[in-house]
């Protein structure tokens, strides 16, 4: 199909052009913050009037797209009012969530913030494409999940590196995250060191739950692996990991990293039958990618626990044994992928009364609605703008100068500032 046709093109040209691009994405989402946070990425290629385009070209910026006031981040990307950054890069239109501090339930949080953004920006391109007499569909790309690297300076020994935790992980996450976020089109599991992060690299899934499921996975193993003495390869044997035999992760293409390519293994994992297909290990067993995902998970449950909230725990239980499915049961590609927003869409599975917004979350939501801030004696400020993921950018009422805040400073006054309103 033209669309799946026009993502392959971009994504070898995203390749070509990657090194060069100046970054807006989250960089600098955890410097100067002293929680440990995760966020989640989605990339969309638009089709209009059943072709593929570059947003670029055809909006020009997100103002054209959405109708009320946007908050500027940094270079061409802007906040919504749900939290979540909007840009185009490289083709494609890029969703960012706000920084969610790691704790209970924080996949879900991030997974809510980025759903509901999704439901968002549909809401504003129905109004778009009413208003020109045009048809616009968001076709579903990449999802990225990003999680803190906060090992200690002094604890990052030769064989504690975030370029070694990226190796690592390649061979541990590949299993468990097909299962839960790949398809039957999918061609590979990426993991990237970003220098104060490390960042997972999948399809879109176009089911809100088993995103939030392998965000949970994910920041379950990443940040239980984290704490190992050293991130050695050898480790995993040490461990009794079931890893793949004759399988060797292969440079990213697009960034330092490593990423599990369908043809980095004997045949093609995505195209195979989960239960049925065996594959050999290293330890000799003889095991199908269900039960090689399932011991995986299994080994790092009470961290995946740590971090869950209880209706993705029993899933993640659920797609491990068989019964919840697996979009990689499917004969194909799910057609929701085509239409992201209308033929798949947020459900509310985790309403604010059951699962609060995170603190980071509140702070940066009380910016971009613009709420004044009251510090000190007397003094009145208003959120003006964003620096980057990590601070806020206000505007001193009594003289009109410019003031920077970080969030951790914001989130010592947070009960004052939801309190206050005008």
């Amino acid at each position: 199909m033209a669309a799946a046709k026009e993502m392959k093109r971009k994504r070898e040209r995203r390749t070509r052009l990657t090194a060069a691009r100046p970054r807006t994405r989250l960089e600098s989402a955890h410097r100067a913050s002293s929680l440990a946070a995760i966020g989640l990425e989605a990339e969309f290629v638009v089709v209009m009037d059943g072709a593929p385009v570059r947003p670029e070209d055809v909006f020009g910026s997100p103002r054209s797209i959405v109708r009320g006031p946007l908050m500027h981040r940094t270079g061409r990307s802007y906040h919504l009012p749900t939290g979540s950054a909007v840009y185009f890069d490289t083709g494609v239109i890029e969703l960012a969530t706000p920084m969610i501090e790691i704790e209970r339930g924080c996949a879900a949080r991030a997974g809510r913030s980025l759903w509901e953004s999704i439901l968002f920006l549909r809401g504003e391109l129905d109004a778009w494409q009413a208003r020109h007499e045009r048809d616009v569909r968001l076709v579903g790309f990449s999802t990225h999940y990003n999680v803190s690297f906060d090992v200690p300076a002094a604890e990052r020994a030769a064989n504690r590196t975030v370029e070694q935790l990226a190796l690592l992980l390649t061979y541990l996450l590949p299993a468990p995250v097909m299962l839960l976020a790949a398809n039957r089109q999918s061609t590979g599991i990426g993991v990237r060191p970003r220098g104060n992060r490390i960042e997972v690299t999948a399809d879109f899934t176009p089911d809100a739950a088993l995103m939030i499921a392998a965000a949970t996975v994910i920041v379950g193993i990443v940040r239980e692996v984290m704490t190992w003495p050293t991130y050695d390869v050898s480790e995993l044997f040490r461990a009794h990991f079931p890893i793949f035999r004759d399988f060797a992760p292969a440079p990213h293409s697009s960034r330092k990293g490593w990423v599990a390519r369908y043809s980095c293994f004997p045949r093609n994992p995505f195209a195979s039958h989960v239960d049925e297909d065996r594959w050999d290990l290293c330890n000799g067993d003889s095991l199908s990618l269900r039960e090689i995902a399932g011991r995986i998970t299994k080994q790092f449950w009470p961290a995946i626990k740590r971090y869950a909230d209880p209706f993705t725990l029993r899933l993640i239980g659920g797609v491990m044994a068989g019964r919840a499915p697996s979009l990689l049961e499917l004969a194909d590609r799910p057609p929701s992928y085509e239409s992201v927003g209308q033929l798949c869409a947020w459900d509310d599975l985790f309403p604010e009364h059951e699962l609060p917004r995170s603190r980071y979350e509140r702070v940066l939501i009380r910016a971009i609605h613009g709420d004044r801030l009251h510090l000190g004696q007397g003094e009145w400020y208003k959120p003006t703008g964003m620096r980057g993921w990590s601070h806020v950018i206000f505007r001193r009422e009594r003289d009109h100068s410019k003031r920077v805040f970080s969030l951790d400073y914001l989130l010592r006054h947070l009960d004052d500032w939801e309190g206050t309103r005008g």
